[in-house]
């Protein structure tokens, strides 16, 4: 298994993807126990001299004020975990889970964090051997970080809470027993380090980006089935059109639509039709899903920002003898992110949406009604675009942003909160919306093919027909669409549609 190398600096979104999905395991750098124990140190140092420390020697929030005796400080820690699980709704995935413990630890390996080497290696060993704890998705605001789940998650590390392992749902102190991992207690500044931090909402949002980043191609590669179905035109792909409207993202859809309608014979047989030029849905193709990928080269940037960043308060600065109280768990950039996110991805979705209209209106696509060479007797694909619609429609929903609301919290001492982790949850959401969006089109799209055989589509979107038929049968009459939806959405979300597109026509943009 290939071992990712965690320092606290070099985490690519890549390789979370790779620990959260099991491919890869992980070793804490040797440059991390000396940055660690150095930061646990000084915290000790300024605990002996009696230093007021915001969470180590005081309460929080509006308690802050409330100064805690020496003697109490492991009972303060382990309060604060106790009294802020509070999270409600369905519990995260163990892949989600996983994104998240590694991204808590490689804020740990930073050495800003104050806290000991062994709370580390204990985050590590659950990754390791499949300690999931359970993490309710509802009750974070993301401002003084993810305070909830990631309680849930620390209640685990001192043996309470719930966890999976091997599949079963058990206490935490079981699945650590189980799997050899000791529990800890939690020493000064220990708990607030666990659940002061962005974690959460970055590990949904990351999850929902890297498949967002993938749902680009494989809308190229549905769209082109559709441009070819309904014998749309690829002079709007032309190379010149986005020189003159430079934007990355239209370039990148355009290479993709030339290299998907190489040796296209439906495309030469209306060459010389008397049709000027196609609906919007196909023809402004470039411009929305290239603006999508440009949208979604900002959110990159900004996770790849986050996942290398110290999100605790107080932050740690040992080499320069200063324990500083700060914002840097407030979740507003993965907010906007995240609400960017849900937008240009439920774009895909409505664009699609409108081109399965133009695949079953007659009127529109010069193709018998609904797909269906026996209209009346079978309703043919006529629900599909229902279905699509009412996706769309969710989509719409789901994608207002979540960051521009903010309720204020612990008797207004928190008096602005992003709600980040709620706009990476509706991103997520909206992704898995669009892509069903897809599979929908794409049963249209081939099914429309048919209709054009002995002609054959593109060397690229006859590979993808091709990969649909291996699943789904051509449609001769009415039968449960839904499975269909399914099979081809697994396609989809497994990556196989685009794995096997590519290794005809070459790497998509």
């Amino acid at each position: 298994m290939k071992t990712i190398i965690l320092d606290g600096k070099h985490l690519t979104l890549e390789q979370v993807l790779e620990v959260a999905e099991g491919r890869a395991g992980v070793k804490i750098s040797p440059s991390v126990e000396k940055k660690v124990k150095r930061s646990r140190e000084f915290v000790e140092k300024a605990l002996e001299q009696g230093e007021k420390i915001y969470g180590v020697t005081t309460g929080f929030g509006l308690l802050s004020d409330q100064v805690i005796d020496r003697s109490q400080i492991e009972a303060l820690q382990r309060n604060l975990i106790r009294s802020h699980s509070v999270g409600v709704g369905p519990n995260f995935d163990e892949m989600t889970t996983r994104a998240i413990l590694l991204l808590r630890a490689n804020v740990i390996a930073m050495g800003y964090s104050g806290v000991r080497m062994e709370v580390l290696k204990t985050l590590i060993e659950m990754i390791h051997r499949g300690v999931h704890p359970l993490l309710p998705e509802q009750g974070s605001v993301g401002a003084s970080g993810d305070l909830a789940p990631l309680a849930h998650l620390a209640l685990v590390l001192i043996g309470e809470g719930e966890a999976i392992y091997h599949g079963k749902r058990m206490s935490g102190k079981k699945a650590m027993e189980k799997a050899g991992i000791p529990t800890l207690t939690l020493k000064a500044k220990e708990g607030l380090a666990l659940i002061n931090g962005t974690q959460v909402m970055t590990a949904v949002g990351l999850l929902a980006l890297l498949r967002a980043e993938r749902l680009c191609k494989v809308a190229d590669i549905v769209g082109a089935c559709t441009l070819d179905a309904l014998k749309g035109s690829f002079r709007a792909f032309d190379f010149d059109i986005d020189k003159v409207r430079p934007f990355p993202g239209s370039f990148a859809v355009s290479k993709n639509f030339q290299k998907l309608g190489r040796k296209d014979e439906i495309a030469e047989s209306h060459k010389f039709c008397p049709k000027v030029q196609d609906a919007y849905s196909l023809r402004c193709i470039p411009q929305v899903h290239g603006a999508v990928r440009d949208a979604l080269a900002f959110i990159r940037k900004t996770l790849e920002i986050e996942v290398n960043s110290a999100t605790d308060n107080p932050l740690i600065f040992a080499e320069k003898g200063k324990i500083l109280n700060c914002g840097n768990f407030h979740g507003e950039p993965i907010a906007f992110a995240m609400d960017f996110l849900g937008i240009v991805v439920s774009e895909l979705g409505g664009i699609s949406e409108r081109r399965i209209e133009k695949l079953i209106n007659p009127a529109l696509s010069g193709l018998p009604a609904f797909l269906t060479s026996e209209g009346g007797l079978h309703s043919g694909l006529m629900m599909v675009q229902v279905s699509a619609a009412a996706l769309a429609s969710e989509n719409k929903v789901l994608a207002h942003p979540a960051s521009v609301d903010s309720i204020p919290t612990s008797a207004d001492k928190e008096d602005h909160v992003s709600m980040g982790t709620i706009a990476a949850r509706k991103a997520r959401d909206i992704v898995r919306n669009v892509e069903h969006i897809l599979a929908m089109e794409l049963l249209c799209a081939t099914q429309g093919l048919e209709f054009l055989l002995p002609l054959q589509p593109g060397k690229g979107i006859k590979e993808a027909y091709q990969v649909v038929r291996e699943s789904v049968p051509p449609i001769r009459g009415d039968r449960r669409f839904s499975k269909d939806i399914e099979k081809i959405q697994r396609l989809i979300e497994s990556g196989e549609l685009l794995r096997q597109v590519e290794k005809t026509v070459g790497r998509l943009n």
